[in-house]
């Protein structure tokens, strides 16, 4: 069973990759479950207008199309 991430765990989690220079430096992508790789283009907060929803507002992350390979990933760190 798959869980959602809301914004105060999205928040904690960058707040610990971003503790290194190296991470800050880093290219930010999204991948597909086809295991594409998308640039994050932009983040929106949006507020839901389904009634008797749980969840008021999302934070929606867009993506585009690589315009430059990136080459094969070594490794995870």
């Amino acid at each position: 069973m798959s869980r959602t991430i809301d914004g105060k765990t999205f928040r904690h989690v960058l707040d610990k990759f971003l503790i290194s220079p190296v991470c800050q430096g880093a290219r930010v992508q999204i991948e597909l479950p086809n295991g594409k790789f998308l640039d994050l283009d932009s983040i929106k907060l949006l507020e839901n207008k389904i009634i008797g929803s749980k969840e008021s507002h999302r934070l929606v992350l867009k993506t585009k199309e690589s315009t430059d390979n990136m080459g094969k990933i070594i490794g995870k760190l």
